[in-house]
Parts: C-alpha cells; structure tokens; sequence
C-alpha cells in the first residue's frame, strides 16, 4: 500500500496557504434549539476580510480540519470550524484508516441535517461580525456546504469540496454564489451527478473537475493530489475575494 503523503509539522494549512500570523481558540456556539457545541476559531492578524465557516468531513474537527481552518485566517478571514458531532458524541477527532472510515460513517449516520444545518448557522452567526460571510466544507462537509447555501440565509458565498451526495439535492436553488470542486476518478461521486448539478444550474454554479480522487485536498490520504490541491485552493481564494467583503467601517 502507498504510504500517505504528509504535511512538514508546522507548515502552513494547504497549498498556498499563507504563513502570517493568526490566532486560534476554541470557543462554544448555541445553536437556535438552545444546544451547545463546541467550535474551532482561527482569527487573521489585521482586518478580517469577511467570516468564513469551514465544515468537517466525518473524522470531525481533526488536526487537518484545524489547519485548513488556520490557513484561510492566514489568508485573511476570520474563520471558524463547528463541531458537528458534539450532539453524538463530544471531541470526536479520526484519522484516515479504514477503522476511522467506519466510525465517522456510524456517526454522519446519526447526525440529522436539520440539526448539522443549526449548528452551521450558529457559526455564521459568530464571525458575522467580520462581514461577509462564506462557507466551505469537504466530502460530508462539502454537501452540507451546498445545502447551507440553499437553505439557509446569511451566506454571501459557498464553496463545496466533493460533496458526497450531492446528486441528490442537485436540483435544490442556492441563495448565493457556489463554487463545487471534484475529482473525475472519485469512487463515491460519478460524474453523471456531476453532470446533474451542471445541467440544473446552467448561472451561479462554477463547477471544476480535476485529474484525481475522492479527498484530494486532504495531504493525510492517499488519494491527496497536490497539484489539484493546489489549483483548487487558488481558485478558492479568487472566488471567496470575489464575494466576500469586510465589514464596513
């Protein structure tokens, strides 16, 4: 089995991450139902650019999550990772093996949408000071992306990584720009749901498909592909800097 590609310890969050300051803590959000979870919030050394809500995959808030989360503070945003999983079971952080694989599947399972989607407003609420406010997620996180973009008010951009399911809620409308990243050999997602998104939304969706698998942006898994990686995260930034704005003075 290929061994996993790794992050140099102490190297900045993603390709083309930034390596200027920030400051992190985590902090707890109530959510409209009055429940409590804890969050993950990585603030930029200046004026915040706008919020920025960064949505697990269903390892939970691990160190990668963390870091991406860091990365985008570096590039500007005041931005803030929820735990999704503290309704289940609090403080739950998985690796990338198989085992992990399964246990995050037995959590995402018992998580409602309904539910996932309060705590992302209630993040969007904490960085809404900063302005504009945007949202990105991965695999799980990357449909729970699309569906706060549909569903929930108060997003100025969406972008999704992957999303996992996506095909079916593909005819849903967003209230904002999105922007959907996948990978043509992804093992979960076939491009004919790929093809479904595009064709129901022909304005407001920019849809890329890069040379590689399911999870490419993440440098904990084999499947990570550092060029698409890199290309996607640039495209990120471009669209996030196109529809985020700070708050005005």
């Amino acid at each position: 089995m290929p061994t996993p590609k790794r992050r140099a310890k102490g190297a900045p969050s993603g390709p083309g991450a930034k390596a200027g300051k920030k400051v992190s803590e985590t902090i707890r959000l109530k959510a409209s139902d009055g429940f409590e979870l804890s969050a993950y919030v990585a603030k930029p050394s200046g004026t915040p650019k706008g919020g920025f809500v960064v949505i697990q995959e269903i390892f939970g808030v691990n160190g990668h999550i963390r870091r991406i989360t860091d990365g985008f503070a570096r590039d500007g945003f005041l931005a803030i990772a929820p735990a999704l999983f503290d309704r289940i079971e609090p403080g739950i952080e998985l690796g990338y093996s198989p085992q992990d694989i399964e246990r995050g599947l037995q959590l995402k399972s018992k998580s409602a949408t309904e539910n996932a989607l309060q705590d992302i407003e209630a993040a969007r609420t904490a960085v809404a000071n900063a302005g504009s406010v945007g949202v990105l997620g991965y695999c799980w996180g990357g449909v729970l992306a699309w569906l706060s973009a549909t569903r929930l008010q108060g997003f100025s951009a969406a972008v999704s990584y992957y999303g996992g399911g996506i095909g079916s809620v593909a005819e849903d409308q967003p209230n904002c720009p999105v922007l959907m990243h996948f990978g043509e050999r992804d093992h979960a997602i076939p491009l004919a749901d790929v093809n479904k998104v595009r064709a129901a939304h022909q304005q407001g969706v920019e849809i890329h498909v890069y040379p590689s698998g399911h999870g490419f942006n993440c440098d904990e898994r084999e499947s990570y592909d550092p060029d698409s990686a890199r290309v996607a995260r640039e495209r990120t930034l471009r669209f996030l800097d196109a529809h985020l704005s700070p708050k005005s003075p």
